[in-house]
């Protein structure tokens, strides 16, 4: 009796299986790129609440000491000494001066650079240009201290002999020039953004290439643009080098750019780098001082956001 080998032929999925099984696959891989990339968004938006737990529960425990009226109002800064102050409103101003020097010289600069290199240069002329520019936001920002202490500050002496070594004044102009390229840049990407067509309608209209630069490109753009100002804004707020160079680091409530001054991010380095003790009063200091320079830096925000939203509806 002969037997018989009985075998079981898998048999093949037909094309509607087939297109059922890929999209499954195709979904499942979605969904775990979808999550690694929700997963890279939460990392910012913990490190943001991380940093505000930390200086918020830091500066708490400030506060029981020093009182928010003294913080915000005491005209004096001395929380080394036995007779310690701690008005915040002396680094404040020493920031603001900085910081508005800085931005004297980077917003008009940067953005006739931005409306030079979206509108009238040449492309061998922009591929030159702007490396160049990016280059120099690669320079360490103590190299601009430097810079700013060797170089500007004689330089401006010969024009102001009563300018003192260390002054806001120089420390402002170079952290303007630093950050030059990051207005330009931002600037210059947003102008680029904005339709050829609006261009062209600008032009059949009669319009030159500077009043289509001006009245066309730059409103249309002026979202970006903003976003550019406001990234310059923290930038120069944030600085910490330059002005502990540059600037000096003696606490003086001023407003005059012409004499030296203390800022916030300079004494904190000074703090932290110094033998103060952990969790004494005058180490706490830095962090009260962080949380300031944070909520300067989000009002900045706000400003900013209101007003590429009022620019949005007028236009």
């Amino acid at each position: 009796m002969s037997g018989t080998l009985i075998t079981h032929i898998p048999q093949a999925m037909s094309p509607s299986e087939s297109r059922l099984a890929h999209r499954a696959s195709r979904h499942v891989k979605e969904k775990i790129i979808e999550s690694i990339l929700f997963l890279a968004a939460l990392v910012s938006v913990f490190t943001t609440l991380g940093i505000v737990y930390i200086l918020v529960s830091e500066s708490v425990v400030f506060f029981r000491h020093v009182p928010v009226w003294d913080f915000l109002t005491d005209t004096q800064w001395t929380p080394l000494f036995d007779d310690a102050h701690f008005g915040i409103v002396v680094l404040l101003s020493g920031t603001l001066v900085s910081s508005g020097v800085a931005l004297v010289v980077a917003i008009p600069l940067g953005t006739v650079i931005a409306i030079y290199l979206s509108e009238f240069a040449g492309p061998r002329i922009r591929e030159t240009v702007k490396p160049m520019l990016e280059l120099l936001s690669g320079v360490p920002t103590i190299v601009y201290g430097y810079f700013a202490l060797l170089f500007v500050t004689p330089l401006l002496q010969k024009f102001l002999p009563e300018l003192p070594g260390f002054n806001l004044l120089s420390a402002g102009i170079v952290m303007g020039i630093m950050i030059i390229p990051t207005v330009s840049s931002i600037a210059e990407d947003a102008m680029r953004a904005v339709p050829m067509s609006l261009r062209e309608g600008a032009y059949a209209m009669g319009s030159t290439r500077f009043q289509t630069a001006t009245r066309v490109v730059v409103p249309a753009a002026f979202s970006g643009i903003m976003a550019a100002y406001i990234l310059g804004i923290s930038r120069a707020v944030g600085e910490t080098m330059i002005l502990a160079v540059a600037a000096g680091m003696q606490p003086n409530l001023t407003w005059n750019p012409m004499e030296p001054a203390a800022t916030i991010t300079a004494f904190i380095v000074q703090v932290a780098l110094g033998d103060l003790p952990h969790g004494s009063v005058g180490y706490q200091t830095i962090f009260a001082a962080g949380l300031t320079l944070m909520l300067m830096t989000l009002v900045f925000n706000i400003l900013g956001y209101w007003l590429r939203t009022k620019y949005r509806e007028r236009y």
